[in-house]
């Protein structure tokens, strides 16, 4: 073969190279856009507040699915819905004037005065740091949703969540925790979370957050570690928020990321009260005491709280509250120091507005029974006639909410209601 019969040979497989090439690229790109529908289909599980639903225009559709695909692009920090700039806490009034969120920075510098004391020195690290800066009262917003609570609301099913929990919460938003209308009846769903926890994975965490937050839309989050001492914290920046944003919700269901919610049942309870006034019910503990061995992880010193027993609180894990009772609340939580078991520290907030906290048997949030291996524990029929059972795992939760919701057959019924 001479050179000239070379170099056709050579031409030909080039041209054939480049056709190849170009096939391939025409043929990715439909492969891409074939795809986009199934992301346009995930797209309409967003809640009605100006957000794209199943039946909306293609090219609407096609907008939501950019503003998604576009978010990771997105590298300025949006300053929080409203508010205004300060560096001290807020003044406290009751002239209802505060429409926004009105904490935009803070200077919050630790209480040393405690370090000499010998009940403190002998403080775990994490409570020392609750107590050196128990008087730092709010923080600012890092997500917020105020339009969410405009008009009116019949039930506000409140969730304190943290970062990495959001399987619990996508499972939450399939189930009991779905914005929709009962009988006229308003329900919307909001998750609380305070910052990531884990230094070396904040940055990449709170990420997600926002990316699930700007798929969603309901994630309430403030700029304060996410701990277990810090629930507190989480408690009085729900309470302030509520009472700015939400002057026209009815009750309000609050609760952990890891329970069964049962709303039919919730709203047969408040059909029976007519309206009671002050109403606060769950499972409520009377007579507790507190814990005085170090080791626990609800270790008071005598120092902080010298009394034999707590007034009756309700289980952090679910309770629920009308929403007049909610803004009192807020008033009472700012005239008291902060108490590093949240659920105890609304107890001690009713207990000055001599509210008394009322027990009811459909809240479990220890399980339907202590023992974590009966079958009691997974019996769907007992289940059915519960208002919130603790302690659920999502596939746990999942599969029980399929099976209250299917066509279970109980010998016979549970009368708890």
């Amino acid at each position: 073969m001479n050179n000239r019969d070379r170099w056709k040979v050579y031409k030909r497989v080039s041209v054939m190279f480049f056709l190849a090439v170009v096939a391939l690229t025409v043929i990715q790109r439909g492969s891409i856009n074939m795809g986009a529908p199934f992301e346009l289909e995930r797209q309409t599980r967003m809640d009605a507040s100006g957000r794209v639903e199943s039946g909306a225009p293609l090219q609407e559709k096609m907008h939501s699915f950019q503003g998604v695909k576009g978010f990771w692009k997105a590298s300025k920090h949006h300053p929080p819905y409203g508010g205004r700039s300060t560096t001290q806490e807020p003044s406290i009034t009751h002239d209802n004037s505060a429409t926004t969120w009105d904490v935009t920075a803070t200077n919050c510098t630790a209480n040393h005065n405690l370090s000499g004391q010998d009940w403190f020195q002998g403080l775990e690290d994490t409570f020392k740091q609750f107590m050196l800066y128990r008087h730092c009262r709010y923080f600012p917003m890092l997500l917020n949703h105020p339009q969410k609570c405009f008009g009116e609301i019949y039930l506000l099913m409140v969730i304190k969540s943290v970062a990495t929990q959001h399987d619990r919460r996508e499972v939450i938003r399939k189930t009991w925790g779905k914005e929709r209308v009962i009988n006229g009846k308003r329900i919307k769903t909001f998750f609380l979370l305070g910052k990531p926890s884990s230094q070396a994975e904040r940055a990449n965490h709170q990420k997600l957050v926002e990316y699930e937050n700007h798929i969603y839309g309901d994630i309430l989050q403030w700029d304060f570690l996410d701990s277990f001492f810090n629930l507190t914290l989480k408690e009085t920046h729900f309470l302030k928020w509520f009472h700015t944003y939400c002057p026209s919700v009815q009750y309000i269901f609050k609760g952990d990321d890891d329970v069964f919610v049962s709303v039919e049942n919730i709203f047969e309870f408040l059909d029976s009260t007519n309206r009671a006034r002050n109403l606060f019910v769950g499972d409520v503990i009377f007579k507790a005491k507190p814990i005085r061995k170090k080791e626990n992880k609800y270790y008071i010193p005598l120092a902080l709280y010298n009394k034999t027993h707590y007034p009756p609180y309700a289980g952090g894990g679910g309770f629920l509250m009308d929403g007049n009772l909610a803004r009192r609340l807020h008033w009472v939580a700012d005239t008291l120091e902060l108490y590093p078991i949240d659920d105890v520290f609304l107890g001690m907030c009713l207990e000055v507005l001599q509210v008394a906290p009322v027990k009811h048997n459909a809240f479990k949030t220890f399980g339907l029974v202590k023992n974590k291996n009966s079958k009691m524990n997974r019996e769907p029929c007992f289940f059915r006639s519960m208002i919130v059972v603790h302690k659920l795992l999502p596939t746990e939760l999942i599969r029980m909410w399929h099976l209250v919701n299917s066509d279970l057959v109980c010998s016979q019924k549970v009368e708890i209601l």
